[in-house]
């Protein structure tokens, strides 16, 4: 598991399996996003058997799933309000952490500064540079 800091309460990672959940578990994690559709992953590692091992160990279970080409807003409000409403730290996985940043930079765009998404993302290997028109346009309509 490679935790990547997005916020103080909200971490990304690439694809985990079952096993991870308990150590989330014992870091304090509360909520888990799943944004990795199952069809991109084998049986074990699907929605279904992650959110009962999360829910074994008291984590509660998101799955917002899509590909970057079929993210939509409903997606970026979904992820948005699953980190409003979260009791505790929150980790959001997929296959790279790519997508979880990315649904993630459209629900901050205007509360987080453009630059500041771009720099963050950046620094863990996400080139943001080319989305800075959409989350500027992000940003003008959360601030609408």
């Amino acid at each position: 598991m490679d935790l990547r800091k997005i916020t103080e309460t909200y971490s990304v990672t690439p694809q985990i399996e079952p096993s991870d959940v308990a150590t989330l578990a014992g870091m304090g994690v509360k909520t888990l996003i799943c944004n990795r559709p199952d069809a991109e992953n084998p049986a074990p590692l699907q929605a279904a058997a992650m959110q009962a091992e999360a829910e074994a160990h008291g984590i509660d279970f998101i799955f917002n799933p899509f590909q970057g080409h079929t993210m939509t807003q409903d997606h970026v409000d979904e992820q948005r309000d699953a980190l409003a409403d979260a009791e505790g730290p929150v980790v959001g996985y997929c296959a790279s952490g790519n997508r979880c940043t990315v649904v993630w930079a459209f629900g901050a765009a205007g509360h987080v500064p453009v630059d500041e998404i771009i720099a963050l993302a950046t620094s863990y290997g996400y080139p943001f540079e080319q989305l800075r028109p959409a989350l500027e346009a992000a940003a003008t309509r959360n601030l609408g």
